[in-house]
């Protein structure tokens, strides 16, 4: 049996690339970050706010995202898209994440992955 801490540290790996994609792709219409958090969960990608924030600055300050202050309500709220850098960049990682889910089902597939019986 898996230890819960060992499990979830596994699954907090797995996802750390994820939200990011989750992120310059649901950004690809302007958001809030409390609305990002929403849709996410909604989602089934559920993440923590104090996770989420520093990583939008961390996209913004790495010109994946395009952010500006929106003032028209009582409190200014920072709205954030995905740039075109970023657009880019999902793209990419787009298509590592197919190939590695492509690369991992073979590998899991015995018929398929004659490599399998070349262990020693």
């Amino acid at each position: 049996m898996i230890d819960d801490e060992v499990l979830a540290g596994h699954q907090q790996e797995l996802r750390r690339g994820t939200v990011v994609m989750a992120a310059l792709a649901t950004l690809e219409t302007p958001g809030y970050g409390y609305g990002l958090l929403a849709v996410l969960e909604k989602s089934g990608l559920s993440v923590d706010a104090n996770t989420l924030y520093p990583l939008l600055r961390r996209l913004e300050k790495q010109g994946l995202l395009a952010a500006e202050w929106d003032t028209t309500e009582s409190r200014p709220r920072k709205m954030y898209k995905t740039s075109d850098a970023g657009r880019n960049l999902l793209g990419t990682l787009e298509a590592e994440w197919n190939h590695l889910a492509t690369s991992l089902n073979a590998l899991r597939s015995e018929e398929s992955n004659p490599h399998l019986k070349e262990l020693p």
